[in-house]
């Protein structure tokens, strides 16, 4: 009995109820519960009480399919089209808010499902039979579904009109079946919700748990590409199609490695743990944003050899995966089954725990599609919390190293926002409050605080250029303008207009960032840039640039770049699945002097690491392009992120 508790939905953990595997009654009266989470997987469930709540909607029930006795009076929401799905839903079902319902409930199963059917399959026939030609492509398969889905929900008629939005359902849900089994035609059931668009609404945040239900943690689920022969070797270009077969086993014993060349990092593992509805036959997924987990004494596994986490946060598709690079296991995997992850970013916080102490805890940021900022405790499998952000996708997040609870959101609006995220108590309450805005003049894709001065200029790389704001709080201004835009060599003369893909500090002082301009990574010095003296807003200035790193001539965009400073390392991945590293040991300090010159000439990588000649069952992936690539701190391992749902790690020999 959890009566008279004052639950919230948040307040039911799928972790805690799924382990109740034989619990048989649940008694959840006068409470405050709105909709029932769906992974609640309570198998042997026979009686149920959630009377005096204020439930909207029933469907969540179909996930205890031996129910017998339902009773959920006094929920104002409720009307008797509930009634008839519970009873469609629970074949089980006798007694419904005390009464049986035995007979009536086989009528709706039966009659009524019948009556519908040929009612559903009759209006095709009479109506959109003859509009699907015999050779027909997507787009025109995917109007006709939409068209006939409408049609039928309009004019299938059954029944009173006080049972018209159950008849809706039911034949919507018929409608489906009847398109997938008799014609083939497969539906989506990943198209996207609905989304509220209401300009006035304010950007808000839900606290605590509203979010819990949605994201659910799953054990280890490693999930290698199987069968593989790897061969650090020069990869030949191949358009066949690849199919995964048998998981293998952790050790890889399967893999050969014949060095052709000195390779200086060789491949450990390769994962394919992000595909959607975890099927094995998923390389389209892309991944985007993968950030290490910072070392604090719980938490993060180091590498035993240096003081530098080995626990990594991938995104990509609807799911964020924690990755122990040494081992290749997946350690935890969260889920929202309607966004699309891009950015990942981490923060520690000084948390107060339930007995008044502080301990310090990990938490991962990770956003999207949704414009929505989902807020994990990783060490407590839980995402407490979720900031409304933006009404548009997010491109990248990324937290102050200076002000643990300020995080920064770039989004498709055309805004960078300033948040602080407040510091969950211990029953995960939490307020987050915004402190900024800055406008962009176009989307924003990379963003960077300036390593010298964080709490004051933040560096972004947009669509059309690269641009820097002031971002003191003690300004007043809470809406501003960017203070400036970085002019660059271009073909004949120098441009401000180009797309910045790719942004980065290698040192306190070199930015490093990619532009349109084919085959050219630009490291230019931030502090002979800015001037920080002049007055105004939107100035124009020239990027000082200290030397161009020769990369990949493709045009292709949104292919990263990123640094480790501890080793003077800057790494980025091109379309063929090759990472270009470039050791910058011995050219910072001569940049760093006053006379600081440019380097003449473009420098060379120092190693291109080609993609291995992967077989996944004999047979080689699709065109790989390698989204992102990002080292430890200590340059132990390196992450790359493919547009193939591949995560490969390498370590370093």
């Amino acid at each position: 009995s959890l009566s008279k508790l004052q639950l919230k939905t948040g307040d039911l953990d799928p972790r805690l109820f799924s382990r109740l595997r034989h619990l048989q009654k649940l008694d959840l009266s006068d409470n405050l519960l709105d909709k029932f989470p769906n992974s609640l997987t309570l198998p042997d469930l026979r009686v149920l009480n959630c009377n005096n709540n204020k439930l909207e909607d029933v469907t969540a029930l179909k996930q205890f399919p031996l129910l017998e006795e339902l009773t959920y009076e006094n929920n104002v929401y409720l009307t008797l089209n509930d009634d008839y799905k519970v009873m469609f839903l629970l074949q089980n079902l006798r007694l419904l808010n005390g009464k049986d319902i035995t007979k009536l409930a086989n009528h709706v199963r039966r009659v009524n499902s019948q009556k519908l059917t040929s009612k559903v399959t009759a209006h095709w026939k009479k109506f959109f039979s003859d509009q699907l030609p015999e050779k027909y492509t997507a787009e025109q398969v995917k109007s006709i579904k939409k068209k006939f889905l409408k049609s039928v929900q309009t004019n299938v008629v059954y029944g009173p009109s006080s049972l018209s939005e159950f008849t809706r359902w039911r034949v919507k849900m018929i409608a489906e079946e009847f398109l997938a089994n008799s014609l083939g035609l497969e539906l989506n059931s990943d198209t996207e919700p609905e989304e509220k668009t209401d300009e006035d609404e304010e950007e808000s945040t839900e606290s605590p748990r509203e979010a819990a239900e949605e994201v659910a943690p799953v054990g280890d689920v490693s999930s290698y590409i199987s069968n593989v022969t790897v061969t650090p070797s020069k990869r030949k270009r191949n358009h066949s199609k690849s199919s995964p077969g048998k998981k293998r086993s952790k050790t890889q014993a399967n893999t050969e490695e014949e060095a052709e060349e000195d390779v200086s990092a060789e491949p450990l593992h390769f994962l394919q743990c992000h595909s959607k509805g975890n099927s094995r036959e998923d390389f389209k997924t892309q991944l985007w944003s993968c950030v290490f987990e910072p070392v604090i004494d719980s938490g993060a596994r180091k590498d035993p050899i240096v003081s530098s986490s080995r626990t990594v946060a991938t995104c990509g598709g609807e799911s964020v995966c924690l990755i122990d690079c040494e081992t290749g296991t997946v350690l935890k995997k969260y889920k929202v089954a309607t966004e699309e992850f891009f950015s990942v970013a981490w923060t520690t916080l000084t948390m107060v725990l339930s007995d008044s102490r502080k301990k310090a805890h990990n938490i991962l940021a990770a956003a999207g599609r949704r414009g929505i900022v989902k807020l994990i405790h990783v060490a407590a499998d839980f995402c407490y919390g979720e900031i409304k952000a933006h009404k548009k996708p997010i491109a990248t997040v990324c937290f102050s190293p200076t002000q643990e609870t300020h995080l920064f959101t770039a989004s498709y609006d055309k805004r960078i926002a300033l948040w602080d995220i407040g510091i969950p108590d211990c029953d995960y309450n939490f307020k987050a409050s915004q402190l900024l805005v800055l406008e962009t003049a176009s989307i924003p894709l990379r963003i960077a605080l300036v390593p010298t001065c964080p709490e004051q200029y933040l560096l972004a790389g947009c669509e059309d250029g690269c641009f820097a704001w002031n971002i003191k709080l003690d300004k007043g201004q809470k809406s501003r303008p960017f203070e400036a835009i970085f002019q660059f060599p271009s073909e004949e003369s120098l441009t401000t207009s180009h797309r910045v893909d790719g942004l980065a500090f290698l040192n306190d002082d070199v930015v490093v960032s990619k532009s349109s301009k084919p085959g050219c990574i630009y490291l230019w010095s931030w502090s002979k840039s800015f001037d920080a003296k002049g007055k105004g807003c939107q100035r124009t200035m020239s990027a000082v640039i200290l030397a161009e790193l020769e990369w990949s001539t493709t045009d292709m965009s949104y292919l990263t770049l990123s640094t480790c400073p501890a080793k003077e390392y800057v790494f980025c991945g091109d379309e063929k699945g090759s990472v270009w590293m470039y050791n910058l040991s011995t050219y910072t300090s001569g940049w760093g002097s006053a006379k600081g010159k440019r380097s003449e000439r473009r420098i060379s990588p120092t190693q291109i690491l080609t993609w291995p000649e992967l077989r996944v069952n004999g047979e080689q992936p699709p065109e790989i392009l390698v989204n992102n690539v990002v080292a430890d701190p200590a340059f132990t391992y390196l992450v790359v992120l493919t547009s193939v749902n591949i995560t490969a790690i390498w370590k370093k020999s």
